[in-house]
């Protein structure tokens, strides 16, 4: 997995003095200070399930579906997030699952959805799609459009609500990161309007979103691009990182 695959350029990166000027919570409250974000608050049985694709998936073991397991969480930020959510509230008795799957696309978890959302009956959901949505136009022959991504997104979400009136939804904003791909004048300003549909899903359905996109642009202020992604997409160890502050900073203490 690329998050696997990065952990040598974070340390490498970390050895030569940049890890020392940088702050990943600063970073995270710097570009969520314009952004009036939603705070969540977890009760105690609460479930909550991460969906989305690779970079939710991390390389997680697929065979493996027990909740607050380590192979089942992969190695990306649910994995951190759910490390820190169950060492903040151990007397909440807290089932974290992750169902993200590499490629998805949004017609691909309603696919899914019967058996990898509404069955597990979450109180809390974390959704991040939207990128294969729009680069697989660019790699794959997939032929969807921005209205399209909106479209399938707002059935899923009226789909889940109807199913689960009083579910928590957090949406993270897809994201990508600037100077690492020789392509990466194709994905604007098309990739814009998927982030900016997210956002605009985000507000219909009152959920708290995650703004990445500003996180990632506040983070490579302070390190190179490839630190924090090695692909634009994928996210390293410290993107990863910051995705799980990021995270971590919506819910009420």
């Amino acid at each position: 997995m690329f998050f696997q695959n990065s952990r040598r350029n974070f340390i490498k990166t970390a050895a030569v003095g940049t890890l020392a000027s940088l702050s990943i919570p600063q970073i995270v409250a710097a570009a969520s200070a314009s952004s009036k974000t939603r705070k969540i608050k977890l009760e105690k049985d609460d479930v909550i399930l991460f969906q989305g694709d690779s970079i939710t998936d991390a390389g997680r073991d697929k065979a493996t579906l027990t909740a607050n397991t380590l192979k089942a969480l992969g190695t990306g930020y649910a994995f951190l997030t759910t490390a820190d959510l169950l060492n903040k509230n151990p007397d909440k008795n807290l089932s974290i699952y992750n169902r993200g799957i590499s490629g998805n696309k949004v017609y691909q978890l309603a696919d899914r959805w019967d058996v990898d959302c509404l069955s597990l009956k979450p109180n809390v959901m974390s959704i991040m799609i939207g990128v294969n949505d729009f680069w697989h136009t660019l790699t794959n022959g997939y032929t969807g459009t921005v209205e399209v991504y909106k479209n399938d997104y707002i059935k899923l979400l009226d789909r889940t609500k109807a199913a689960l009136p009083d579910i928590k939804l957090i949406i993270l904003e897809p994201y990508f990161v600037n100077g690492i791909r020789p392509e990466e004048a194709k994905w604007h300003p098309t990739f814009d309007s998927y982030q900016q549909v997210a956002r605009e899903i985000a507000e219909k359905y009152q959920a708290t979103l995650i703004p990445l996109q500003s996180m990632f642009d506040e983070a490579v202020k302070q390190a190179p691009p490839k630190y924090w992604t090695p692909d634009g997409v994928h996210p390293s160890m410290a993107g990863a990182s910051l995705i799980s502050h990021a995270w971590s900073d919506v819910v009420k203490s």
